[in-house]
């Protein structure tokens, strides 16, 4: 049997999705900070949720594990930011898994309440990583910065955007196997219900089967005084006379 469409797209963004929120959580660039006062123009300070970098663009000389003077790493949307990422991470590894069993591509017929559920399990991972990057993104400029300094959108939160995208995406078609999960479900107990009509589905009763009703026979109608006189000498020639008796 091919692997429904549905299926193939869960497991085509799922993956997707996982790759980049991964590469979101690891690199250093969620916020950059530049045009620093006493510092040189050209030196970019690189902020992501679990160290600091900074870069020299004219020489592209690169220095992380910079010390935290102004406690960015201790505020809060990072501090939920670290624990939502690798939440998600964990959630889409454990989604993935549940997908391979669900899919099943190897054999004849997958298992479609264990992919429906893998869809689920994506979406919830989806929605965490969404939920983390979308707070702080929201307080982007009320971080800790320096004085006078400008601030811009790192291309690690960027990445964390589409890779939400494509897990909720991916998780809501493989969600999908749900119905193909019920539609089976109806199918079994239509067969336990009528197991002799488990392919033509409830008996019918046919119009041969019903007996057609008796119908009374209508009284002689007569058309002229006549015919009503006829009638009466014909009825009387039927009773018994006395010498009958």
């Amino acid at each position: 049997m091919r692997t429904p469409s549905v299926m193939v797209v869960g497991l085509v963004l799922g993956p997707c999705g996982l790759l980049l929120n991964l590469i979101s959580t690891l690199t250093p660039c969620w916020r950059q900070v530049s045009k620093i006062s006493g510092k040189p123009m050209d030196l970019v300070y690189q902020q992501g949720i679990w160290e600091l970098c900074q870069e020299t663009q004219s020489t592209r000389q690169r220095q992380c594990g910079l010390a935290d003077e102004l406690g960015y790493l201790a505020t809060q949307p990072v501090q939920v930011a670290k624990g939502l990422m690798v939440s998600s991470l964990i959630v889409s590894v454990l989604g993935l898994v549940v997908a391979a069993l669900g899919v099943r591509c190897w054999q004849e017929e997958p298992h479609y309440l264990l992919a429906g559920l893998s869809g689920l399990i994506l979406f919830a991972s989806g929605l965490m990583s969404l939920i983390a990057i979308s707070w702080y993104n929201h307080a982007l400029s009320t971080l800790p910065a320096p004085t006078g300094s400008t601030l811009e959108v790192g291309y690690s939160l960027v990445l964390g955007y589409l890779g939400s995208c494509l897990e909720l995406i991916g998780g809501f078609s493989l969600a999908l196997s749900l119905h193909q999960c019920c539609q089976e479900c109806r199918k079994k107990k239509t067969a336990a219900k009528y197991p002799h009509h488990s392919q033509q589905g409830p008996p019918t009763v046919s119009s041969t089967d019903v007996m057609p009703r008796r119908q009374k026979p209508a009284p002689k109608s007569f058309s002229n005084p006549v015919d009503v006189l006829e009638g009466e000498r014909s009825f009387r020639r039927s009773l018994p006379c006395d010498s009958d008796l």
